[in-house]
């Protein structure tokens, strides 16, 4: 069984958007502080009465998210 989640995160049109790559929560946040917060209360309202094996996850999972980065300034 996984001991983490894993998210996407990246930028919208106008928010930013975290997607779930190994279970199926999507949330977003105006900015990446709101985005965590909407995450968080995304994942504990996903998890509070699912079946956890049903997505092959150990209780108390921690959470991996990757941030997609665009439009890099070289120095």
């Amino acid at each position: 069984m996984r001991k983490v989640i894993q998210f996407s995160i990246y930028k919208g049109d106008l928010y930013y958007v975290a997607e779930g790559i190994n279970i199926p929560v999507v949330t977003q946040g105006k900015t990446l502080d709101e985005l965590i917060n909407n995450l968080k209360e995304a994942l504990q309202l996903f998890l509070e009465d699912e079946d956890l094996s049903k997505y092959d996850i150990q209780t108390n999972p921690a959470i991996i998210a990757n941030i997609e980065l665009n439009n890099l300034i070289y120095a």
